[in-house]
């Protein structure tokens, strides 16, 4: 694996070894930045949830974002996502939290709102919509938040009525690519 872009163009990233952890391949990582487009990237705050190698928020930093928050919980993915974050000399620009997201966003009440949202739950759990879910009590959105989701037809988003307008949605083999925007409240009562 590789950054595709941007001032760490070419760079290495390292994937932990096994199958609980499916990082994005370069392709699809491709499709993604091509989709959100430069200007939706710079100077951003991003959330990289289920980050795994974190490579998608690498991408994002790599391409110009000002900060990335990775959560992730699984511990050989954190022992992978701390090496590639220090190799690729990202340290000031990022922070690593340990949750279980399952549960709640707790662990991002002191943050500011993010631009920019990557979510890549582990596919066939049912993580999609209870994610979704937590991201819209938290605080962390706002209408001019971007939502990238990762996801397969088994693990569907919920209706738009729910908070969420569906922007883009791209198909790649089994793999879905969507762009959700975020209503707040106020915005869903019109």
């Amino acid at each position: 694996m590789r950054i595709i872009a941007g001032s760490l163009k070419r760079r290495s990233i390292k994937a932990p070894s096994g199958t609980d952890t499916r990082p994005t391949s370069d392709r699809l990582r491709e499709s993604l930045f091509s989709i959100l487009g430069s200007d939706r990237v710079q100077g951003a705050r991003v959330l990289d949830l289920f980050a795994g190698t974190g490579a998608l928020g690498m991408e994002a930093l790599s391409r110009g974002a000002l900060s990335a928050v990775f959560v992730e919980q699984h511990p050989q993915a954190l022992k992978v996502l701390y090496y590639n974050i220090e190799n690729l000399g990202l340290e000031d620009r990022s922070r690593i939290i340990k949750w279980n997201i399952r549960k709640d966003l707790r662990c991002l009440r002191n943050e500011a709102p993010f631009d920019l949202i990557f979510m890549d739950p582990p596919y066939g759990r049912g993580l999609t919509a209870i994610t979704l879910e937590h991201l819209k009590k938290s605080g962390l959105l706002t209408s001019a938040s971007c939502i990238i989701c990762e996801h397969t037809a088994e693990d569907p988003l919920p209706p738009e009525k729910e908070g969420f307008i569906r922007e883009d949605l791209r198909v790649y083999g089994k793999t879905l690519l969507a762009r959700l925007s975020f209503l707040s409240d106020k915005e869903e009562s019109h």
